[in-house]
């Protein structure tokens, strides 16, 4: 039976394990404390996305082997373009996602053996139905998300990368679920791979009371994503003077739908309904729903450093587990035997190596 850490507020407890012991040592953490954790990971910051030796993309061939040897995780973001009210950027979520994992690619480097980052294989992402119409929104549909993440997948499999984080800053949950169970259907690769919708990754630190600073709920573009985005941003990429809030338009009575994080444990996510509200055309036809006008950096600080400190406590026990090169065994997590993928799982390049796209498929 899971033992349960209480903090002040009722509707927020931690489980009592590693995972919510650490979010509780950032909850109970001061000012100070949460400014030390994230100067540990260089946060803020400006962006990394054309820095040599960043992203596997900006890298020399010869040190991404070098790098791969150390540490053969790969984070890979994914995001959207859409609109994020008249005050910020439709990059929004993509730029969230990338100064993010950009924090761990510092911190561990300092460690010596840097987590490898790839650009976003999503830029322009999935979407819920009632994002339709929306000026400056790109929706892409569902099977190019899916197959466009299940290849980037593939490739990154290929070149020795077989423990893949997903880290998803979207309203696209659904969709990457989908991806990585076909994958895993249609290729039966041994290897760790796991999706992080992170905001709910750290859902606690978004309730609105004293200890957060919050003042309302998670909700698209408003006070806390605008936060995050004064936090992270270079100035300039947020224009408060044009923070326009609205609320959504709902049909039904409340209490079945939960917000964005999930924090009510209400009966449905807010993915798994439409038509009971209004599409944001209608309803908000600026983008904003919410307040984001109440955004402040400073109420961003504590979930950043919890997202911050959560990603680094599964990057670490992953290499734990299974050190550069080491893998789950082939016959427990797949139905291929060692012997059918001796040859895929050397080394790249390696003598007797071969590439994965030369194996035959799986699944139905």
């Amino acid at each position: 039976m899971a033992k349960w850490l209480t903090t002040e507020l009722p509707q927020v407890v931690f489980e009592d394990s590693q995972v919510g012991r650490l979010k509780k040592e950032v909850w109970d953490a001061s000012e100070e404390q949460i400014d030390q954790i994230l100067a540990e990971y260089g946060i803020p910051a400006p962006s990394e996305m054309v820095k040599p030796g960043s992203y596997i993309q900006t890298t020399p061939r010869a040190k991404v082997e070098q790098n791969r040897r150390k540490n053969d995780i790969v984070i890979i973001p994914v995001a959207s373009t859409e609109r994020h009210g008249d005050h910020s950027c439709s990059g929004h979520d993509l730029f969230q996602v990338t100064q993010l994992i950009e924090g761990v690619r510092r911190y561990t480097a300092k460690k010596g053996a840097p987590v490898n980052l790839v650009y976003s294989p999503l830029n322009y992402g999935g979407h819920p139905y009632h994002h339709v119409g929306m000026p400056g929104t790109v929706i892409m549909p569902e099977e190019v998300v899916r197959e466009t993440l299940i290849n980037t997948m593939l490739g990154l499999w290929n070149d020795g990368f077989r423990k893949q984080l997903i880290i998803n800053n979207h309203g696209q949950l659904w969709m990457l679920e989908s991806a990585l169970h076909e994958f895993m259907y249609r290729y039966q690769l041994p290897g760790i791979y796991q999706i992080f919708d992170w905001h709910r990754c750290v859902r606690e630190f978004f309730v609105p009371c004293e200890r957060t600073g919050w003042e309302t709920d998670f909700i698209h573009s408003a006070e806390a994503e605008t936060s995050l985005g004064l936090l992270l941003f270079p100035k300039g990429m947020i224009d408060m003077d044009h923070a326009i809030g609205g609320e959504g338009k709902s049909y039904l009575p409340g209490g079945h739908f939960d917000t964005s994080v999930d924090p009510y444990r209400r009966p449905h996510r807010w993915s798994e309904g439409e038509g009971h509200i209004a599409i944001e055309l209608a309803a908000v036809p600026h983008g904003a729903v919410g307040k984001p006008a109440l955004a402040d950096p400073k109420k961003a600080k504590r979930p950043t450093a919890a997202i911050l400190r959560y990603l680094t406590l599964v990057h670490d026990e992953i290499l734990e587990a299974f050190p550069p090169g080491k893998l789950p065994p082939v016959e427990e997590i797949t139905t291929r035997t060692k012997e059918e993928m001796e040859p895929y799982l050397k080394e790249p390049g390696s003598p007797g190596w071969k590439p994965v796209y030369a194996l035959a498929r799986r699944g139905f």
